[in-house]
């Protein structure tokens, strides 16, 4: 099959996997593995350069999630975050490839540390997968998504130390430790600059009046690619050199208050760019399976050992990575509500269902397998890394006994973790958007006030006619918010009146949010219509259609902020069900 059609074909497989991971309520890496490895079998067979896709998969995907990572959560959760990383990666590759070597007698020691290291990253993205992130606390969440965006770079450089010293024979800690702060702070201070040359290129573009948000999306698509060539080129970390473009981006805010365009459309592009990449990386994932679990299955049997002996290494490997990670979040745990209790911060211990969730959420994924398919094989005089066949097919193994664990375990696990007190980010934002309301209406006020003393009589009319208009609009918002704002704080056993009058000012509200909406809807249909019969052209049907998807976003954002027991618009269906018979 010529590869045109091969990509055609994963990226269509892409596209339909996930309503049916919702149909069957399956995850939708084990979904995209599945659909990955039945294509193998039926015959489609990619060559994986593991080069190849750490540059094309991982620093985009690694910089998306930098680049949206909430950075005052990232900031609070800073010392967790990092002691998972990095303590966890450097804990897990010292006693792992010690249990390693015990297991397995055949593996060198530095090639145990190897395995070790490879398998210490993990994988957020298959994780949110398995889980509904609105039912699940924000911390636990970012604690995840932090320690994966980290700890793919201190696993991979552990994982480079330990291949070099098994290829030389040679190894010192001073001169590794020396050298893993090198490469690690190599990377991040060319992810810096670089962000600071894109900041200031978009800068000169936007002041000469070459702000079009094709070319600024452009150059921030290729921002991740050309801080991984460049670090990797100068010996550092390509993968942390990606991550702290990101998490610069993110921090400089690059995009100005007049760039809404780009800022709009950049948000389509890496959301399109991100759901695509996981999609492929679960996919190839899936793909490479089968080869390697015949060659594994191969080598074991030619040593002398059944298939089911492997299967159960791959098992204790997997348990052992679970029992070292639930350690070290105990540990983690401790010491950080020690400080904090020295502190005088009242700062309990996490609970035993949040770690065990956080222990079962260690999922290991595609930084695992490309890393360990680079390993050097015997070609032009460069000997074979020892037992490289063997452990590659121990790290896919582990890869999908991790997904499975997660799977069936996380779930449930996440079902019993504690909300506290429901959605701190909505809650901030209602409040927010009252403030801004607030600020709005005043500002119109002043002005209104200043520009009328400077006009005559039916010029100050007009004016005062729009700004009334616009002053009822964001009162309108305004209402919706404090209405909710005081439904989530009124008391259950409020008086009988009271809760009678401000349920019917709530009815009244949602009926004037939905009618609103409805109309938006109405003028779309209509608008449609028209192009449909020649009445307008595309090109203005586009703005147009662009103009009222922009003004049904304000209003459902403000009319979201209602109680979420009864759903404005189903409200609205049960009182004027003329108006919505459907």
């Amino acid at each position: 099959m010529h590869v045109t059609s091969v990509v055609l074909l994963l990226l269509l497989i892409t596209a339909v996997s996930g309503p049916f991971s919702r149909l069957l309520r399956l995850p939708l890496p084990l979904l995209l593995i599945a659909c990955g490895v039945v294509a193998s079998l039926l015959g489609l067979h990619i060559d994986f350069e593991p080069n190849t896709f750490l540059l094309l998969f991982i620093p985009p995907l690694l910089f998306s999630d930098a680049y949206l990572m909430p950075l005052r959560d990232f900031r609070e959760l800073r010392w967790p975050i990092l002691l998972l990383a990095v303590g966890l990666v450097i804990f897990s590759t010292i006693v792992g490839g010690y249990f390693i070597h015990w297991l397995l007698p055949v593996v060198p020691l530095a090639a145990s540390f190897a395995l070790a290291a490879i398998l210490s990253p993990t994988d957020a993205v298959a994780v949110g997968g398995m889980i509904e992130e609105d039912h699940v606390p924000r911390r636990f969440l970012h604690i995840l998504q932090g320690e994966a965006l980290l700890n793919d770079a201190s696993g991979l450089v552990c994982f480079k130390f330990a291949v070099a010293a098994t290829l030389t024979g040679t190894f010192s800690i001073l001169h590794a430790s020396l050298g893993f702060l090198l490469v690690a702070v190599g990377g991040i201070f060319i992810g810096i600059a670089l962000t600071f040359g894109f900041n200031f290129i978009n800068r000169i573009l936007s002041r000469h009046g070459f702000d079009e948000p094709t070319t600024q999306i452009t150059l921030m698509t290729l921002l991740p690619f050309a801080a991984y060539l460049l670090a990797e080129h100068l010996e550092a970390s390509g993968i942390l050199a990606a991550v702290s473009a990101g998490l610069s981006l993110n921090q400089s805010r690059v995009f100005g208050a007049t760039q809404t365009a780009t800022r709009l459309r950049g948000s389509a592009v890496w959301e399109m760019i991100t759901f695509i990449f996981n999609g492929l990386v679960f996919l190839l994932l899936g793909l490479q399976l089968p080869d390697i679990a015949t060659q594994g299955i191969r080598i074991a049997n030619r040593a002398g050992d059944s298939t089911w002996s492997l299967i159960g290494t791959i098992v204790l490997l997997t348990s052992m990575l679970l029992l070292l990670r639930l350690i070290w979040i105990f540990l983690v745990s401790g010491a950080h509500s020690l400080i904090a209790k020295a502190r005088g911060y009242k700062v309990g211990m996490v609970s035993i269902m949040e770690t065990a969730a956080m222990t079962v959420g260690g999922v290991r994924g595609a930084v695992t397998l490309a890393g360990i398919l680079s390993l050097p094989i015997a070609e032009n005089g460069v000997p074979e890394f020892p037992m490289r066949d063997l452990l590659v097919t121990f790290a896919a193994g582990v890869i999908m006994t991790s997904l499975l664990i997660a799977a069936v375990l996380l779930p449930p696990l996440s079902r019993t973790l504690r909300h506290d007190g429901g959605d701190p980010v909505n809650r901030e934002a209602d409040e927010v958007r009252r403030l801004l309301a607030l600020e709005a209406i005043a500002e119109m006020e002043r002005q209104s006030a200043l520009v009328t003393k400077q006009l005559d009589e039916s010029a100050a009319q007009q004016r005062a006619e729009v700004t009334a208009a616009l002053i009822a609009e964001y009162r309108f918002r305004l209402r919706l918010l404090e209405d909710a704002s005081d439904d989530r704080h009124k008391p259950e056993d409020s008086q009988a009146p009271d809760g009678a009058h401000r349920d019917a000012a709530l009815a009244r509200r949602r009926f004037e949010a939905a009618l609103r909406l409805h109309l938006l809807r109405t003028e779309r249909k209509a608008l449609t219509r028209m192009r449909q019969e020649g009445q307008v052209s595309d090109e203005t049907e586009r703005l147009l259609t662009r103009d009222l998807d922009l003004e049904e976003t304000v209003l459902s954002g403000s009319a979201r902020a209602l109680p979420r027991h009864l759903d404005y618009m189903d409200h609205a269906k049960m009182s004027s069900p003329a108006l919505y018979p459907g």
